[in-house]
């Protein structure tokens, strides 16, 4: 199983970038994907998930109205839309996959490579 995020960048403060997660080596409908950010000196932190059919996703109170999560099965992708972006979100952004969704980072099996998104002020 790998997964390959992709989409990061630099970006002002207000403006949008869209992540994307591929996943290879897995059906599309046996996992969910969970977005979690570490930005330097701090913790991985919990963004968002959502299920395998893409029916129901969980946010952090930090991204929630700002962020969107879906998911293209056909393609095994999973998007991160970010709009409205604050310099508070500038970290590196790790996608995951696991059989059920979780807010908890240990609960998934497999990780992505990061993606850098920086956003200025």
């Amino acid at each position: 199983v790998q997964l390959q995020a992709s989409g990061g960048g630099s970006v002002q403060a207000g403006g949008s970038l869209r992540l994307s997660c591929v996943a290879s080596g897995i059906p599309s409908d046996s996992y969910a994907v969970g977005w979690f950010r570490q930005a330097p000196g701090k913790e991985r932190e919990f963004v968002a998930a959502v299920t395998w059919s893409g029916s129901k996703a969980y946010y952090a109170e930090s991204v929630k109205g700002r962020f969107t999560i879906s998911r293209d099965n056909a393609k095994n992708t999973v998007y991160l839309q970010m709009n409205s972006l604050k310099p508070e979100d500038t970290a590196v952004y790790y996608c995951a996959a696991n059989g059920g969704m979780s807010r908890i980072g240990s609960r998934y099996d497999y990780w992505g490579r990061g993606t850098l998104v920086t956003v200025s002020s």
